[in-house]
């Protein structure tokens, strides 16, 4: 099948220690709630494990190195899109460990109502559907060129999804935080394994240079496609989305207090943007060994491990296929459960069967997560490319993201404002996209109307990128603005304690909450210290110890670019 008896030896050994782990973590699950929160008991360390998992994936290796392939180094901003969000994690792990909730839906439910909160659980799940999908598709390319063709696409998806759907279901978040510790360290691997290699081969930066010839492909910012305002926009985009991506609750809020929150998300997101520089380059090699040759770009970066790592030793190739299976795998875990959470605690339990006994629910959210996987196989099978399943996901993870942003820190936005912002935002994106049923195109915009386009919002025939999350987001805010203001307001009464309860930090050694949004007994709600002033505006003074932090993060995105650029110098 394309790999030796010891390849196949390390594969199953990998395969064989993670669903032992994951199994014996079922022993943590008592209710519902530490199926798909955790304890709460995770310290610093397995935090960091935990969002460089869960946000690291074989996919985005794939990704990414494809987009280097044709553009050059200025594919690294297909995942460095996030790099300018870094520092804002910092920032916001504490909301959403203030919460006190188990999913981002209950933040909705608690600021708008059960309706909102169920809209939010559909988009939400959707989402991860998506990524779960843009996953299993980047990784079974990855096997396909590993294998030479040998390892049949269907049957990797296949055996890998068995595998993450045995442990998660059995275990739960807790599961997913342990292992990704095992599966953080072997993505870690994935990311450097083939690197000095593909560079000996090539003999270096400077070799692959001359074999090359354009320098364009070493620029950080393409001239057409990836420039300056592409950057601002996708990471503009990428940070407003970024607080609705239904994991985010889990990264941030399955630690023991706020501190936990913080550091996991941001130091372990920052190690992700140093991997993601080994795959451009791995990438930029990739464009000296094949040049000239057809190659399918989804299938690049599982090539060159065929091509370069049985010559170096044996058991690298399956060393590779286990540390990609465990990068895809420490993902899809972790989305899994949060797709099920949302099902089952913000349209299950409190619209089809209220009520009922708790470990009723920790079944419905089990099976719920062998669903949600079902659903992700079928959307990989469907997707023409990773790149575009990634852009898809971007797009919509942003959708429920401006009702969050208004309910977080404007007090008059209302229920009727959250709708019409995510209904708006999503009649913009399928106004400007090709809405396809089966064979059957119903609207195709490009075709249609992209010739009526000026020309600086045009690329390739279509409209660019940036410019249609220029509209929809803009259609989103005006529609969250205009309806909220001619719509009754929300009671001031909830909305005193939703914001108390936010503003109000966690105590060491609290107890969990029977309720989200709910202080414990004997905590007093933090007083308001606005920034602005005004009754309408709920934005508080930030901490020393969050103006720090949010400084440091800032001197660490500073640092990353500047190496990168450095590396890529003449």
């Amino acid at each position: 099948m394309g790999v030796t008896v010891i390849d196949g030896a390390v594969i199953v050994g990998y395969l064989g220690l993670i669903v032992v782990i994951g199994v014996w973590a079922m022993r943590r699950v008592n209710t519902s709630a530490s199926l798909f929160i955790g304890d709460r008991k995770f310290g610093k360390v397995m935090m960091m494990f935990f969002a460089f998992g869960t946000g690291t994936h074989s996919d985005q290796a794939v990704s990414v190195s494809a987009k280097t392939y044709n553009t050059g180094a200025s594919g690294i901003w297909y995942q460095w899109l996030w790099l300018f969000c870094t520092p804002f994690f910092w920032l916001l792990a504490p909301i959403f460990r203030r919460m006190r909730s188990v999913t981002t839906g209950d933040f909705f439910n608690a600021r708008y109502g059960r309706g909102v909160a169920a809209l939010f659980a559909v988009v939400g799940a959707l989402q991860l559907m998506v990524n779960i999908g843009v996953m299993l598709k980047g990784s079974s390319a990855m096997i396909v060129a590993v294998s030479g063709g040998k390892i049949n696409p269907e049957l990797a998806i296949g055996a890998m999804t068995f595998m993450f759907v045995i442990y998660g279901v059995a275990g739960g978040l807790s599961a997913a935080i342990v292992t990704d510790f095992i599966q953080g360290l072997l993505t870690i691997v994935l990311s450097f394994l083939i690197l000095p290699f593909a560079l000996n081969a090539v003999g270096g930066l400077s070799g692959l240079r001359e074999i090359i010839g354009d320098e364009a492909m070493f620029k950080i910012v393409a001239p057409r496609e990836i420039t300056f305002f592409y950057i601002a926009v996708i990471s503009f985009n990428a940070l407003v989305g970024w607080v609705t991506q239904p994991h985010s609750m889990g990264m941030s809020a399955a630690g023991r207090t706020e501190m936990e929150g913080r550091v996991g998300v941001m130091c372990g997101i920052l190690f992700k943007r140093v991997c993601t520089i080994a795959w451009v380059l791995t990438g930029l090699c990739a464009v000296g060994l094949y040049m000239g040759q057809d190659v399918d770009v989804d299938h690049v970066y599982g090539l060159m491990a065929r091509d370069l790592l049985p010559q170096i030793a044996p058991g690298l190739v399956g060393l590779f296929i286990a540390s990609m299976l465990a990068a895809v795998m420490s993902s899809c875990d972790a989305f899994m459960i949060s797709s099920a959470a949302l099902f089952t605690e913000n349209l299950y339990k409190p619209l089809i069967a209220p009520h009922r006994p708790d470990n009723h629910y920790k079944f419905i959210g089990r099976v719920t997560s062998a669903l949600t996987v079902v659903i992700g196989i079928f959307v990989a099978f469907n997707l023409k490319s990773v790149v575009d399943g990634l852009e898809l996901f971007w797009k919509v993870a942003a959708m429920m993201a401006i009702p969050f942003w208004g309910g977080l820190f404007w007090r008059r936005a209302t229920r009727a404002g959250a709708w019409a912002a995510t209904l708006g935002g999503f009649i913009m994106l399928l106004g400007t996209s090709q809405v396809k049923v089966g064979p059957w195109i119903l609207w195709d915009f490009n075709a249609t109307c992209a010739d009526w386009l000026p020309e600086f919002m045009v690329f390739e025939g279509a409209l660019h990128l940036p410019w249609q999350m220029i509209g929809y987001l803009s259609v989103g805010f005006v529609a969250m603005v205009l309806v909220s203001l001619v719509t009754s307001p929300e009671s001031p009464e909830k909305l005193d304690v939703f914001y108390a309860c936010l503003r109000t930090p966690i105590q060491p050694g609290e107890p969990e909450p029977a309720e989200p949004f709910t202080l414990p007994l004997g905590v007093e709600p933090a007083p308001r210290n606005d920034w602005i002033g005004h009754p309408d505006f709920e934005l508080q003074r930030p901490s020393v110890v969050s103006m720090v932090g949010f400084a440091a993060g800032w001197v660490a995105v500073g640092l990353l670019i500047a190496a990168f650029y450095w590396i890529l110098q003449p």
